[in-house]
């Protein structure tokens, strides 16, 4: 967690929590450090599995609206099974060009994302939070379709 804990240890917390996004390490299960794997052995993988497992955990305990796991397409197939979706972040304002994946309750946009602008600035507000008005985008303009309630 950015603030240092160690999100294995996150217990249930007793109020209401609308949305998860879980960002595990990617070190150990993307698909572009493949050739390293053997080299650093199985207990890499069973550390990174066990945030993944973590992140999850919480998902099923808290039972928000809404959870989204991302990390770049690699081996999380395997335990996960295949995506919700996949996504390049640079067409939703990001500075990578990669492929990610996004598991769990993900509401998906049956829009597609604003190609072209590189910076969130530069896109249109109505492309990326259905909203013509930018002081309504919030913080939802990835998936315009998350419900609130």
């Amino acid at each position: 967690m950015r603030d240092g804990r160690d999100v294995r240890l996150l217990q249930r917390i007793h109020a209401g929590v609308h949305g998860i996004l879980a960002a595990p390490d990617c070190t150990n299960l993307a698909g572009s450090g493949a050739r390293w794997w053997a080299a650093k052995g199985e207990g890499a993988l069973v550390t990174a599995l066990s945030l993944v497992d973590a992140c999850v955990r919480i998902a099923w305990v808290q039972q928000p609206l809404w959870w989204a796991l991302e990390n770049p397409v690699g081996r999380l197939r395997r335990y996960l099974g295949p995506p919700r979706m996949t996504f390049d972040p640079a067409d939703y304002g990001g500075s990578l060009h990669e492929t990610d994946a996004a598991l769990g309750r993900v509401y998906v946009s049956a829009e597609a994302p604003y190609r072209g602008h590189r910076r969130l600035e530069d896109a249109p507000a109505a492309t990326l939070c259905g909203s013509e008005d930018v002081a309504k985008c919030d913080a939802g303009w990835l998936c315009p379709g998350i419900p609130t309630k």
